[in-house]
């Protein structure tokens, strides 16, 4: 089927589900041809419908039944009909056997070159294939059940044992100490393999971060899943050296400086999406670790419904996102989401008539139509520096990735008067410390007062994995801080308070959520309001029980309310919202 009937049968399918509106479809259509895409690529990228919406559309148009090969455990002999590299690079897979009845699961029913792939491998080992289309979730689940990272790093290490056998000591601990060698051995296929798939796992397990560690006498790698660090493998530490040099050819860094720390991007395809892995190193005592926070450029950036807002704060939120200049104020602690919801703003305000820079240290997402420059303080670009040439830079909206010093409050400050919007974050418990800290840096309350628009403070909290949520009862000093909690929740949220006896839940651990009972992520927030009583209370030096007081006049959930709440709904465990709020 021709690429364009593909994109007009598909978008005519998804206009009669009511799922796209006549407008969408000629924005979305326009939008591929111009960007020579698939009508799917951008529908995606814009996430204008739902992913299961979109595969059932696809069923539809491809008369191909559709399977969630999250639900099937599929047997080795099966699997391996189809190579894993194979596999991957046409996006689909063999999950079931019927006598010489092969059924393959595929993403893109559209690709003849995989079609073919498969019906000459069927040929060739005397099987039958029969198409069912899936989703790339369901497919990734089923990549999984290839081979475990421990299985296929070690098959990788076995080979690359007899590379090791000449170098002192059995270890690498420098190119001049081994002679040589390290470089050699770092082109070399099992060093590549070892680490391509230690990626490759991140990725599939949806990791934030890669770490790779010296521990004694072994290399530990662990991946950051939903906020928490887990040990994933653990590896001689021979191999350590040639695992980090393989790691910095990637990134383009030195690798014979292992005296400094030392920052770089690698940009990989991963599963058919681009995978941008940010590198830090760092000298530890004659070795060296590896950090890699991976960003998934595919997924877009998500909107703030998306990331958990609702009620009273979405509202906040968009409202004054709207307001033609002031400063946006997103607080919490390190690894809370805060550049995540800036982003989101972002988002919403990239429009053609406005002029977006921001900076950022580092950046993390790449977004079209803005202009987005990255602090150097070794050469003195800092943000407060920065900041000055932005305003130089006829700018409509700036971005400022944290407010650190007084110097970078004042000009921003300033920026917000002049008729700019002024995105940024700060490192706060709460809402209500914002303004005493703002104060703290010598910034005037009545500039203060007349500049702040919003304050969001936020928590990320884990998502009870939905496939082994189960009810269970928590200790009742739990329960009681809950009823206390929610006594004085505002008037406009009391319906949405369930009557007790209240249904507690938790995931019991399951293939999909490697048996940690969560998977996902959703932020808890609270939001204080610039109000002319707040405005008073800014003038008068920003007592925090004035501010509460404020806050609690607004009608706003404190940030445990709303995490509460989502806890009565299923959304999170009591455990999770008791410890991100136990400051």
């Amino acid at each position: 089927m021709p690429k364009t009937k593909v994109n007009l049968e598909l978008t005519d399918i998804l206009l009669a589900r009511k799922l796209l509106t006549p407008e969408q479809v000629k924005e979305v259509v326009k939008v591929a041809e111009a960007e020579s895409r698939s009508v799917e690529d951008v529908l995606v990228l814009r996430q204008l419908v739902k992913p299961a919406d979109l595969v059932q559309a696809k069923s539809q148009l491809f008369n191909m039944p559709y399977v969630d090969l999250g639900e099937h455990d599929i047997p080795r002999e099966v699997l391996q009909l189809i190579p894993f590299e194979i596999a991957e690079n046409y996006q689909l897979v063999a999950y079931e056997r019927r006598s010489n009845d092969v059924s393959v699961a595929m993403v893109n029913p559209a690709n003849f070159k995989a079609i073919e792939a498969v019906e000459f491998m069927a040929r060739e080992s005397g099987w039958k294939p029969h198409y069912f289309i899936t989703n790339a979730e369901g497919l990734a689940a089923a990549f999984k059940q290839y081979g475990s990272l421990t299985s296929e790093v070690k098959e990788a290490l076995t080979q690359a044992e007899g590379k090791f056998q000449d170098v002192p000591g059995g270890k690498f601990t420098g190119l001049e100490e081994a002679g040589g060698k390290l470089e050699e051995v770092v082109k070399t296929a099992p060093v590549a393999k070892m680490v391509a798939v230690i990626f490759r796992h991140a990725v599939e397990g949806g990791a934030s971060d890669i770490h790779i560690e010296p521990v004694e006498d072994e290399t530990r790698v662990r991946y950051r899943i939903d906020g928490v660090l887990h040990t994933s493998i653990v590896l001689p530490r021979y191999i350590h050296s040639a695992i980090v040099s393989r790691i910095k050819v990637l990134a383009n860094l030195k690798i014979d400086e292992t005296r400094l720390p030392q920052d770089g991007r690698i940009r990989l395809t991963i599963a058919g999406r681009t995978i941008d892995f940010r590198v830090s190193t760092l000298p530890l005592f004659n070795t060296e670790k590896v950090v890699l926070r991976i960003l998934d450029s595919s997924s877009g950036v998500k909107t703030f419904e998306e990331l958990g807002f609702w009620g009273k704060v979405l509202k906040a939120i968009q409202e004054n996102i709207k307001k033609s200049h002031g400063m946006f104020l997103v607080t919490g602690p390190t690894g809370s989401g805060k550049s995540t919801s800036l982003y989101a703003a972002l988002n919403v305000l990239n429009q053609e008539g406005v002029n977006i820079i921001t900076l950022e240290d580092p950046i993390e997402y790449y977004l079209e139509g803005v202009n987005q420059s990255q602090i150097n303080p070794e050469i003195g670009l800092t943000f407060a520096s920065g900041l000055r040439s932005i305003l130089r830079q006829d700018p409509d909206i700036i971005m400022v990735g944290e407010i650190r010093d007084s110097e970078t409050a004042e000009l921003g400050i300033h920026a917000s008067l002049t008729g700019h919007i002024v995105l940024s974050t700060l490192h706060t418990n709460d809402a209500f410390g914002t303004l005493p800290r703002l104060l703290d840096m010598k910034i005037e309350p009545f500039l203060l007062a007349s500049t702040i628009n919003i304050i969001i403070a936020q928590r990320l909290v884990r998502k009870i994995c939905k496939y082994c949520t189960k009810d269970f009862t928590p200790p009742v000093e739990m329960v009681e801080r809950v009823r206390a909690s929610l006594t004085d929740i505002p008037d406009d949220y009391k319906s949405i308070v369930p009557k007790e006896p209240w249904v507690f839940k938790r995931g019991e651990g399951c293939n999909r959520c490697d048996f940690t009972g969560y998977k996902g992520r959703t932020v808890m927030a609270e939001a204080l309001m610039n109000t002319q009583a707040l405005q008073q209370i800014i003038i008068a030096g920003a007592n925090p029980a004035a501010v509460r007081t404020e806050f609690k006049n607004q009608g706003m959930l404190t940030m445990e309310q709303d995490g509460l709440l989502k806890v009565l709904q299923g959304v999170t465990t009591i455990e999770e919202v008791f410890t991100a709020t136990n400051d």
